[in-house]
């Protein structure tokens, strides 16, 4: 006799309930016993936890965290997303206790909950040890003042053609959102610093449209099927990998016929050209084209999305402390005009001490990527009461930090930054924007360099007025932080004329 497969169907159902029922309790017993006594919530969705309000509305959902955490000495919170436990830390101690067990036997930089989907399993972030002591070794003469000096030019050039640009477009009466012109100006000044003539316009062209593919990704769920976006997103991530691979190889060509630099992957290749040479036949490590360009596109995403979220910050935080604008303009005007048709050169840009106190107040204030995920590798005994637990995904706030030790914390105010107060020295601890121990930032230098050259740029050639509404200096996650409402001002030409930069 045939059986159908409705009967067969009828007939196991009850026991797939069952199983289904038992797992959804083992995860429910498995979550309280991680959470231990910590803040957090008591029952977790199934197998989803609380990814849909993570990723429909993630200020919220940080917030609560973050008021959580505030609640308990030890400053942790928990929580639950798709089958992950995750531990929020506001505590400045216990975050450089994470950043200082960076190793196998204990915590693991991932940059982002399921970064290694997303970059590769050979990204410069997960790299431990000597590994990662020798490549950052390679790295450093990417950013000795020489390099520095003359990427400047390069982003000035930028920067002031999209300020010409935004003006074509917005005006005293009309307001614009500026995050994704920030953005852009950002992605061509990173495309020019890091890979300089080597994008042709066809390939610029092509590496915004993935890089875009890979930014919408950042914010969604991991469903890694065809048509979801984090497949898109990491499709893109290869495609961007191989089109910097190939810069790599056209910039180590140049530089074998013995060219003076004139971008980043320039000063990287003059000097990995030295070691291969050095070495003989066997190459050095982490110096073919394809792991190069893989390096290559780690900084242009540390670069890109931090450097956006800092520049509108400091347009917001400008616009409604008057005081400090005029400062900071007063201090400009000393030093460059744009009727001098002249570059802003390196020991003026050092000149500008009170500008760089501003940058470094907006990035204290509003640190751009507020967090920095690590996974567990193993059992890590994080306080005399609580012991992460292996797998578990950790998140060190560097914002919480930036509100601790510091004197009126909330308060925007750059002269904590000068040398009468010098609370970065002083309150060192606790300004972790750019990170802690091993892993910190190693182009942090050049970031505020960019936000130094940006605000003394756009003050002095624009003047500007928030359109301000109801909450729009509300943080939105994209995925760096932003003003809520993108930033929205109103802009017109301050200078006399445009400066004649060649």
């Amino acid at each position: 006799m045939d059986i159908s497969f409705w009967e067969i169907l009828t007939t196991l159902t009850p026991y797939l309930l069952s199983v289904l029922t038992f797992l959804i309790f083992l995860e429910q017993i498995s979550y309280l016993k991680k959470k231990s006594t910590l803040p957090g919530p008591t029952l977790v969705l199934p197998f989803l936890g609380n990814a849909i309000s993570l990723v429909r509305n993630p200020t919220p959902f940080w917030d609560t965290q973050a008021d959580l955490a505030k609640s308990t000495p030890d400053g942790l919170s928990v929580n639950y997303i798709i089958g992950k436990f995750i531990v929020f830390i506001r505590s400045t101690d216990l975050s450089h206790k994470i950043f200082a067990n960076v190793r196998p036997d204990a915590f693991h930089l991932v940059g982002h909950p399921f970064g290694k989907k997303l970059f590769g399993e050979h990204n410069l972030i997960y790299m431990m040890g000597q590994d990662h002591k020798d490549l950052r070794r390679r790295i450093a003469p990417n950013f000795t003042p020489r390099a520095l000096s003359t990427y400047t030019h390069l982003q000035q050039a930028i920067i002031l053609k999209h300020l010409k640009s935004w003006l074509c477009i917005g005006n005293e009466s009309k307001s614009l959102p500026i995050r994704i012109m920030c953005r852009d100006m950002n992605l061509e000044t990173s495309q020019k610093v890091f890979v300089g003539p080597y994008l042709s316009p066809e390939a610029q062209e092509r590496f915004n449209y993935d890089y875009n593919f890979f930014n919408v990704g950042l914010m969604k769920l991991p469903i890694d099927l065809p048509g979801f976006a984090f497949r898109n997103a990491r499709l893109a991530v290869s495609r961007l990998i191989e089109t910097l691979a190939g810069c790599a190889e056209l910039s180590k060509d140049k530089m074998s016929s013995g060219k003076e630099p004139t971008c980043l992957i320039d000063f990287w290749m003059q000097e990995t050209l030295r070691e291969v040479e050095a070495a003989g036949e066997k190459s050095p490590p982490h110096s073919s084209d394809l792991e190069i360009g893989g390096h290559i596109f780690d900084f242009l995403f540390a670069a890109q999305d931090a450097s956006t979220s800092s520049l509108l910050w400091a347009v917001t935080l400008l616009d409604s402390h008057q005081d400090v604008l005029e400062k900071v303009r007063r201090e400009v005007a000393g030093i460059w005009t744009p009727e001098s048709d002249k570059f802003i050169t390196a020991e003026q840009l050092r000149e500008m001490k009170y500008t760089e106190a501003v940058a470094r107040e907006v990035i204290r204030l509003k640190a751009p990527a507020t967090m920095v995920p690590h996974i567990a590798g193993e059992d890590f005994p994080l306080t005399k009461e609580y012991t992460i637990p292996k797998g578990a995904i950790v998140f060190p706030s560097v914002y919480e930090s930036s509100f601790q030790g510091f004197p009126e914390p909330e308060r925007f105010d750059p002269d904590r930054f000068l040398p009468d107060r010098h609370e970065d020295q002083v309150y060192k601890r606790n300004f972790l924007a750019f990170g802690a121990g091993a892993h910190q930032c190693v182009g942090q230098r050049y970031a505020i360099n960019h936000l130094v050259l940006f605000i003394a740029m756009f003050t002095s050639l624009i003047d500007f007025k928030r359109d301000r509404t109801d909450g729009c200096d509300d943080i939105n996650y994209v995925p760096t932080i932003c003003p809520k409402d993108d930033c929205r001002v109103f802009l017109s030409q301050r200078c006399t004329r445009f400066p004649d930069l060649k």
